[in-house]
């Protein structure tokens, strides 16, 4: 901003906002602050002389990003909006661990096993598609373009619509490959369980894509009415029982079309017709709305590649479950918990990306590409101990890796009535695997969404699918190395066949 423009006609539009001064002994970001106000002001200035508007920021959304760069979040606020729901969160996914603990010895699992290949595809699914929404949904409230009803309507609905064709379609495809998979593990498909297996997913992402998406837009409408951050509480939240609902729907939807094999044998095939001929009617809807065009024609990859990744947690899933008992019931916990927090690390950058720059442009004042990459691959020291907004918010999600998982796997101890036996040495080797998870996935991260942006791929669509199914990669692979390595050091009070 020039001299004569920040001393000229902007002046008078500019005298009901203080810039902040930055003192010497300020935090390093101070500057960045400022110049981001110096940056608000001018586009507000701007704005405000060309009567036409030709797309600029209006007045209000620009006083209330100033108002939020000013009212800077504290490492205890941050703490407090994401701890609560986080435990909420965390207890959805420990009864969902209790579900699959109990469901994986049901006829229907037993008898069609590439139902345990589908559940990771289809608990991922809700951070391919539920924590997606709400990232999306967050950064439009952020920025201002939730705020009036008509506003809410049109956003929620489109938005509602997207995530029915693409729940419809991922979860289509995510069968398909647990039946190519399951086909290569026994050298056979029987085409009876390929269509029960079908039914089932389509039936259960449809009616839980629905239910979570209505709960995650309530959730954020309402943080916003309340001045609560949607970044810091809306993943959590639409995470709590995107697990338990996925789960209870896919056991009794399954067992349902299983008793009915030799009965009504066209029930199965009717239902996959049914879903496969009204996506039309779905994309139609979703492309009229212009809040959601861009993402149906751009935001497939992301949901189906992390799909794929999800399935191939799938088979490890359904290796171990076979080898050691005890391993289900914490597999939902070990995922989720790393998902929804990377889920909120996610939400939070895209949100003050979306803020501080176009897309495209990591720093409104620094075009020079080799600043930009250092901009991009910092170094984990950097991304855990530094001065930065986002590192604080970093050190605040891994403070809630131990106590979390503490008060998860002790819950669980509980309510089984101690048929987990949790000894010293298994909750030492658990926590390690879970830090090493969360750690690895808030690194992958910020490079991750920041390279994103750098190649003008919006993060709110794209990152969370892929952190969220690398982390129930990770998870199911680290909970398999840590109970195999309780195995040969004999700790048998997990359960190990």
């Amino acid at each position: 901003m020039s001299s004569k423009d920040s001393d000229g006609g902007n002046m008078a539009s500019s005298n009901h906002i203080q810039t902040p001064n930055c003192p010497k002994s300020s935090e390093p970001n101070c500057g960045l602050e400022h110049s981001t106000i110096e940056m608000v002001v001018a586009t507000i200035a701007e704005s405000e002389n060309n009567e036409n508007d030709n797309g600029k920021i209006p007045v209000k959304v620009a006083e209330e990003i100033v108002k939020d760069v000013q009212a800077e979040e504290t490492f205890f606020s941050i703490a407090i909006q994401v701890f609560i729901p986080f435990l909420i969160a965390g207890f959805g996914m420990v009864f969902a661990g209790l579900v699959l603990d109990r469901i994986q010895h049901w006829p229907v699992f037993e008898e069609i096993s590439e139902l345990v290949i589908l559940i990771p595809a289809l608990l991922g699914l809700k951070g391919n598609l539920e924590m997606t929404l709400a990232s999306r949904l967050s950064t439009q409230a952020n920025l201002g373009h939730m705020d009036t009803t008509q506003q809410k309507i049109s956003i929620i609905v489109g938005n509602l619509t997207l995530i029915q064709s693409q729940a419809i379609v991922v979860g289509f495809l995510g069968a398909l490959v647990a039946i190519i998979m399951g086909g290569i593990k026994s050298n056979e498909v029987e085409l009876d369980h390929a269509y029960i297996l079908c039914a089932s997913s389509l039936i259960t992402v449809s009616i839980a894509s629905f239910v979570l998406g209505l709960i995650t837009a309530g959730v954020i409408v309402f943080s916003r009415h309340c001045k609560i951050n949607p970044d810091n509480v809306a993943t959590p939240i639409a995470a709590s029982l995107g697990d338990i609902t996925s789960l209870t729907l896919l056991s009794y939807v399954s067992t349902f079309l299983y008793d009915s094999i030799g009965q009504q044998d066209w029930l199965a095939p009717l239902i996959i017709a049914v879903y496969i001929l009204a996506i039309p009617l779905w994309v139609w809807i979703a492309k009229k709305n212009p809040q959601t065009r861009e993402v149906l024609f751009h935001g497939w990859t992301p949901v189906v590649g992390a799909m794929l990744i999800s399935s191939i947690g799938g088979l490890i899933l359904d290796f171990m479950v076979s080898r050691f008992e005890g391993i289900a019931v914490f597999q939902p916990v070990i995922n989720g918990v790393g998902g929804n927090l990377v889920a909120v690390q996610s939400s939070r950058i895209s949100t003050a990306l979306h803020k501080e720059a176009e897309l495209g442009m990591l720093n409104s004042g620094n075009s020079h590409d080799e600043d930009e990459t250092k901009k991009i691959f910092i170094s984990p020291m950097t991304a855990f101990c530094g001065h930065d907004g986002h590192a604080r918010t970093t050190r605040v999600l891994m403070t809630m890796v131990i106590p979390g998982h503490v008060i998860f796997i002790y819950t669980i101890d509980y309510i089984k009535d101690g048929d987990t036996s949790l000894s010293s040495v298994f909750v030492v080797v658990y926590l390690l695997a879970a830090i090493m998870q969360v750690a690895t996935l808030l690194y992958v991260a910020y490079i991750m969404i920041h390279w994103m942006w750098k190649k003008k791929i919006d993060p709110d669509n794209s990152a969370i699918p892929y952190l969220t199914s690398a982390g129930d990669l990770l998870g199911i692979t680290l909970l398999a190395i840590a109970f195999q390595f309780l195995y040969l050091v004999s700790d048998h009070d997990v359960q190990v066949d």
